[in-house]
């Protein structure tokens, strides 16, 4: 015959010492996969963005239908997206031919640049 020890911790206690381990282990995730701060120079990524200016514009809004808007867009998945133009693992011929030879630091650039862009969003009424 087996008898099952109870806890002699309130569930309170037990509920604060689990969000403490949860929200620690969640901040060193956090901490661990996030990449390296490298400064980004908004300069060059507005110079670099001539190139884009046909399709998406000096301000980030598209000038073609089939063209997303980039202003505003978060700077992580900016980049992101351009190196998955650039390694080829994402595919569209116009973005393939111009991230190729894109460089890190130009889609830091860029990513910045574009990610700077305020928007002002406004509901229907």
């Amino acid at each position: 015959m087996t008898s099952l020890a109870r806890s002699t911790a309130s569930p309170t206690s037990s509920r604060r010492a689990l969000r403490g381990a949860f929200g620690s282990t969640a901040l060193a995730a956090v901490l661990l996969c996030a990449p390296a701060a490298q400064a980004q120079d908004l300069e060059a990524g507005r110079k670099a963005a001539l190139a884009c200016q046909n399709c998406h514009g000096m301000d980030g809004l598209s000038r073609l239908p089939d063209a997303p808007h980039l202003a505003g867009q978060p700077e992580i998945y900016l980049a992101r997206t351009l190196r998955q133009y650039r390694s080829g693992e994402r595919k569209h011929e116009l973005m393939n031919i111009a991230a190729r030879t894109l460089s890190d630091a130009d889609i830091r650039n860029l990513a910045a640049y574009y990610a700077a862009i305020a928007i002002e969003v406004k509901t229907p009424r």
